[in-house]
């Protein structure tokens, strides 16, 4: 029998709601400067190599058994280093960890979305969210943030009160803005979260979670503060952060989360089983041993983006406008705006400099390189669009 085919390709039950998308991705491309992804520049230390080449030479003689499946010596780790990074006592089975925060965002959509019910968040922010949300047949509403990409806690108070979600999803600081939210802002989420009835078996109803995503939360700015400091308060709130920025981990993809010891049991219900291999958990390890040096990194990264927003700010469009430039408490800036931002963009790949078109209309947004990239990207930015 000849299997059914539209132009030569085989027809394929793939569900309707999938047809036609595009996987995810920003573009992956050889050029001298990559500023698009959000990538700490720096490759690990020597000593941070060798560490973890130790480790996983360690692990690599038991590869013929199934890793700790629960992995409490990586979630002890995770809990002392946010006690330290953030002062917030936190036990082992608190933590949770995955490949990439990406995983531990679809873990949350399944425990607590699915069919029936609603995840929200508020636009411009992080363009996986209604990916997660579609893979887990959950509904996807977005409210709005201000015109500085700041939240109005008022207006969260009335998205959450009508849609009645399950989740409530903040990115803080913001992707792609880099906008941190204050605690007040957050506190009210939860509060108003709190107040969610979603309906349970047995005529049941619970309130919804809110998971406050914090994968740029080192990056920010003295006096900010981490969701991580409401977590006694409110056990209905997780905050999720990732081993691929501050600690220059992205090829390794761990990502991690800390909630009330409840809504951690929740996600083992649906993760898959030794989800994270015996090397993911020596690498993560290996790296956390050398966590102040790698957040000196950060510290530097840091001045270099505040140098950056201040450049940025100098300047003036051909027509006297000044350039925007958002608050950013991450590794990265968002600046515009630009009446053609993709010929922008275009004619920065030419010179060899790699950012990134997203965001609202007329926006760009450029990771925070080593100092040589961000001269070449200042030098390139003031050809092409006549700064």
């Amino acid at each position: 029998m000849t299997p059914p085919s539209v132009a030569g390709r085989p027809l394929l039950p793939l569900r309707p709601e999938l047809a036609g998308v595009e996987p995810y991705g920003a573009p992956q491309l050889d050029v001298p400067v990559l500023l698009n992804v959000n990538e700490n520049p720096h490759a690990p230390s020597e000593a941070v190599v060798a560490t973890i080449t130790r480790a996983v030479h360690d692990a690599a003689t038991g590869l013929n058994r199934y890793p700790d499946r629960d992995f409490l010596g990586l979630r002890s780790d995770l809990a002392a280093y946010l006690g330290t990074e953030a002062g917030v006592a936190l036990g082992a089975e608190q933590l949770w960890a995955a490949n990439g925060s990406n995983e531990i965002m679809l873990h949350v959509l399944q425990a607590f979305g699915g069919p029936g019910r609603t995840a929200v968040s508020f636009a411009p922010t992080y363009s996986m969210y209604p990916e997660y949300a579609r893979d887990t047949h959950t509904a996807w509403v977005v409210g709005r943030r201000a015109e500085d990409f700041t939240l109005d806690p008022e207006h969260a108070r009335e998205v959450i009160a009508r849609e009645q979600p399950s989740v409530v999803l903040l990115a803080s600081p913001n992707n792609p803005t880099g906008t941190a939210l204050p605690a007040a802002t957050v506190e009210a989420v939860c509060e108003a979260a709190l107040a969610v009835r979603v309906p349970l078996p047995g005529g049941q109803e619970a309130p919804a979670v809110v998971v406050v995503d914090e994968a740029y939360g080192e990056f920010r700015r003295a006096g900010t503060p981490s969701a991580l400091e409401l977590l006694e308060r409110y056990p209905n709130l997780a905050v999720t952060r990732t081993m691929s920025k501050a600690f220059a981990l992205a090829g390794a993809r761990v990502g991690y989360l800390a909630a009330s010891r409840e809504l951690v049991d929740a996600l083992r219900v649906v993760r898959l089983p030794y989800h994270l291999s015996a090397v993911t958990q020596a690498v993560a390890r290996a790296a956390l041993a050398h966590s102040g040096e790698l957040l000196a990194q950060v510290s530097a990264l840091r001045e270099r983006r505040d140098e950056t927003v201040a450049w940025l700010r100098s300047l003036r469009h051909p027509d006297g406008r000044p350039v925007e430039v958002a608050e950013s408490d991450a590794n990265f800036v968002l600046f515009g705006t630009f009446a053609d931002r993709h010929a922008v963009w275009a004619a920065l790949l030419e010179r060899g400099v790699l950012i990134r078109e997203t965001g609202p209309d007329g926006w760009l947004r450029v990771s925070i390189g080593t100092g040589d990239e961000m001269r070449a990207f200042r030098q390139a930015l003031v050809e092409v669009a006549g700064l």
